[in-house]
């Protein structure tokens, strides 16, 4: 999309080509030649060893780092909604919540830890390591998840949300991180979204699980609602104890690969990305440098304004599904369609804007089929059909355009301090948009057809719509600029390895 621009008399050209490589790392350029002969990246000139192939090569990293993930995040978004399932199943008045905000409180503290350790959590994980670290997040809140279903009173579940989202905050932000150091910005949009879209997985999943669990209603004296918390949190427990053992680590850590292998992993990655700086620590000065940059705060807008509309659907679509007039279990079930048509249509927008090598359209389409599906919303209220494919709409849109923004933003940043720190703002800062999410839709608000939350949801997707204009607009700025200027700045490679993306070398993808 960007092509480097000849000069005529660049201070550059009598140096060979090994050194005029060093000025193009990190040049995103989809036209770039392959090379005649010998098994090269197929956009980049990197040898791959001789006993494999760059396409078995990431098949490999594909079988080790995504579905381990996906079933780490489905968990943790499982056991972070499944309040929603609980509540149909009688969670509200067993625990005596009678004010009108109650619930909506329980919802909303789960956030308050979960945005305040992000930046924290993704500093922790570089340095226990994530099998570590990621393992040990997942049993503690699998562990939480059981205490949720065994609380007496509405204190104790407003404990168990707080230490819930204690637990989870190292989740999305740190495995975000985990797979970018792992691939190619062409290569990071289809492994995003399938990792993404573990959450209409979850989503699904936690439907049909319900529906199943809640027909354990009075065994062993507890309701059904409990036995939602329980078991799926025993699950989580244990999943967690094998996942210590198979959550893989950075490139420069695993060992299974050989080592011309992880040489080669490293080597693609640094020719696309940049240096990594990998084996230096992550200090306060590192987080404040990433702070310089605006468009650190764009990408949070831009997250932001999704996440509302996105668990508000999540927290609140069994109670909007039950008003079509369904009963607790034809609700559950009814909740699983619109999740599936949201993962199926997330891999179709990844594939398509991997191929093209490209974001922004493909984070703008979704976000427009989202405006489209509230707009039916809050304007239909007699046809139970209509009403109930818009939902289809809402999630297709919403859940297939946040992965293309968190993968646009993440793999725009170069080495591990700004894209630890980058990943980790965009994640917590988006969050807070989870606490206006948990007050959009009252239990007053229902004789109205919730119109006000659907428009709160139509706002915070205009919002960030917006956001991304301004991003794709600064992107392009900035490639056209530093296109135009020397290249030669007697930068040294440590000094462009601590600059990240912010090197005049590096092009940002649109």
């Amino acid at each position: 999309m960007f092509r480097r621009e000849k000069k005529s008399a660049s201070p550059d050209s009598s140096l060979g080509n090994e050194q005029q490589q060093q000025y193009t790392t990190n040049y995103y350029d989809p036209d770039i030649a392959r090379p005649a002969a010998g098994d090269y990246d197929e956009d980049l000139h990197v040898q791959c060893p001789p006993h494999t192939t760059q396409r078995k090569l990431v098949a490999k990293i594909d079988l080790r780092v995504i579905p381990v993930l996906s079933i780490l995040y489905l968990l943790a978004f499982l056991d972070r909604t499944n309040i929603a399932n609980a509540s149909i199943f009688g969670l509200r008045e067993d625990l005596r919540i009678v004010g009108t905000t109650q619930y909506n409180t329980a919802l909303t503290i789960f956030f308050i830890p979960y945005i305040i350790f992000e930046i924290p959590s993704n500093i922790l994980l570089k340095k226990l390591k994530p099998h570590v670290w990621l393992s040990a997040c997942m049993f503690a809140f699998g562990l939480v998840t059981v205490c949720q279903g065994l609380v007496q009173n509405y204190s104790g579940l407003l404990a168990t949300r707080f230490f819930l989202g204690v637990a989870e905050t190292g989740m999305f932000p740190g495995s975000f991180y985990l797979i970018g150091m792992w691939y190619k910005r062409s290569e990071a949009q289809r492994r995003y979204s399938f990792f993404f879209g573990s959450t209409s997985l979850a989503g699904a999943f936690g439907g049909l699980l319900a529906s199943a669990i809640g027909k354990m209603n009075g065994m062993r004296g507890y309701l059904g609602w409990r036995w939602i918390f329980i078991l799926e949190g025993v699950l989580t427990c244990v999943v967690a104890i094998l996942f210590y053992f198979i959550i893989p680590d950075f490139p420069e850590d695993a060992k299974w690969l050989t080592d011309e292998e992880r040489i080669y992993v490293k080597n693609r990655l640094r020719k696309d990305q940049g240096r990594s700086a990998a084996e230096r620590s992550i200090g306060i000065r590192d987080v404040i440098n990433v702070f310089k940059d605006y468009k650190i705060f764009v990408g949070g807008f831009m997250y932001f304004g999704l996440i509302v509309p996105a668990y508000s659907y999540a927290f609140f679509a069994p109670g909007i599904i039950q008003s079509y007039g369904y009963t607790p279990i034809g609700t559950q079930l009814h909740s699983v369609p619109p999740w599936a048509a949201s993962f199926t249509f997330a891999m179709i927008v990844a594939y398509f804007s991997d191929k093209l090598k490209h974001r922004f359209a493909f984070a703008m389409g979704p976000i427009c089929l989202a405006i489209a599906g509230f707009g039916i919303l809050i304007t239909v209220h007699d046809d139970r059909r209509l009403q109930y494919a818009a939902l289809f709409l809402v999630t297709m849109g919403v859940y297939s355009a946040m992965p293309v923004i968190v993968c646009w933003f993440t793999m725009n940043l170069g080495g591990h301090h700004r894209r630890a720190v980058g990943t980790a703002w965009q994640i917590g800062f988006g969050n807070i948009g989870g606490i206006i999410a948990t007050y959009s839709f009252l239990p007053q608000d229902q004789p109205n057809f919730y119109r006000s939350g659907y428009s709160i949801c139509i706002g915070f997707i205009c919002l960030s719509a917006a956001s991304c204009v301004l991003y794709a607009g600064s992107v392009l700025w900035q490639n056209r600029t530093r296109a135009k200027a020397p290249t030669d700045l007697g930068l040294t490679e440590f000094e462009k390895t601590e600059k990240g993306d912010m090197s005049p070398d590096y092009r940002y993808l649109l």
